[in-house]
């Protein structure tokens, strides 16, 4: 029998991703997304349905389904709508990628971001509880806080900055706590400096790499902040699709622990820029001054999930790059 699953944000970044994945493996899907983040061109070679969320309960008894079509229900996740599909068992897994995300707008607004990203995280495990085999969640390596300790493992102590990366951590706190008080199962994944296909600049989760890549298409100078020397663990959108299924798709009971998704190695702003240069030459680095509330380093240790549900990053930065570069359509002919 085939898995159903709900992603949630399923048509933001990581999202589309993942449900394109879901369907070649093939999952019968849907997406619930408000479209704040969302853009149906990251699906448009899949067969989909756009259906309204309070229209949900007339389409499905109007429309007969095709397994083989993905209902994209645009609106919110906590809505009654979704809700009661799930309250009715229609899913075997939640993905739940949907979130408030900007550090910056969470510091402005901490009331509502708190809202969107926890009450309603609660909301929908209220539903899931007993209705669902699993759920999996993203989390955030912002939850770290910029950590001593590199490669950082889940053993280290959280230390968030922001109202987000709290908000992260009281997400994975109240995944702990349901799975110890009701018929649940949770897995909670820790995204480390996501980049890759259908990540555009302006996007609240965009990498450097995004927003060089659409300066390069543009014509327009390359920003590198204070000196270059920050590194990052970057991790392509691949790998983090292949730990949701894999996470998924485990025999294990999770109990709501949370692993790190990750490579495992770290690339500064220098060396990514002078590999750029190499391949676009006419391009133009401008200086700019550190970003404030920028960590310098960081550096994930997988080797928790590579031991307990198998994840080893598939795809390492430098092909990242490359098929990222293919995405935007950058030839060198063309600069």
């Amino acid at each position: 029998m085939k898995k159903r699953a709900l992603v949630t944000g399923g048509c933001g970044f990581v999202g589309s991703n993942l449900v394109k994945t879901l369907v070649k493996r093939g999952w019968v899907v849907d997406i619930v997304d408000d479209m704040s983040n969302g853009h149906l061109e990251f699906l448009e070679e899949i067969n989909m349905r756009v259906v309204p969320v309070d229209l949900v309960p007339i389409f499905d008894k109007s429309v007969e389904r095709n397994d083989n079509v993905v209902v994209i229900m645009q609106g919110d996740f906590v809505h009654l709508n979704i809700l009661e599909k799930i309250l009715t068992k229609q899913y075997d897994v939640v993905f739940h990628q949907a979130a408030m995300p900007r550090v910056s707008y969470s510091v402005e607004h901490p009331a509502i971001t708190t809202e969107h990203n926890i009450n309603k995280y609660v909301q929908l495990l209220t539903a899931c509880r007993g209705n669902v085999s699993r759920v999996v969640a993203a989390s955030s390596s912002s939850i770290y806080g910029g950590a001593d300790n590199l490669p950082t493992s889940e053993k280290e102590v959280r230390n968030p900055k922001s109202p987000y990366a709290l908000q992260k951590c009281v997400v994975e706190d109240f995944s702990k706590l349901f799975c110890e008080l009701y018929d649940i199962d949770i897995v909670c994944l820790r995204y480390f400096n996501v980049f890759g296909q259908n990540q555009i600049a302006g996007s609240p989760y965009a990498t450097a790499i995004a927003a060089w890549c659409h300066s390069i298409k543009n014509n327009l100078p390359l920003r590198s902040d204070g000196d270059g020397t920050q590194s990052r663990d970057l991790c392509h959108v691949d790998n983090v699709v292949s730990a949701n299924i894999l996470a998924a798709e485990s025999e294990i009971d999770f109990e709501g622990r949370a692993y790190n998704v990750c490579c495992g190695e770290r690339f500064t702003n220098n060396e990514i820029l002078e590999f750029f240069k190499q391949k676009f030459p006419t391009i133009e680095i401008q200086n700019a001054p550190w970003r404030s509330g920028d960590v310098m380093h960081t550096l994930g240790d997988w080797t928790a999930a590579k031991e307990d549900y198998g994840y080893s990053p598939q795809v390492e930065f430098w092909a990242g790059l490359e098929r990222t570069i293919a995405w935007w359509g950058l030839e060198d002919d063309n600069l």
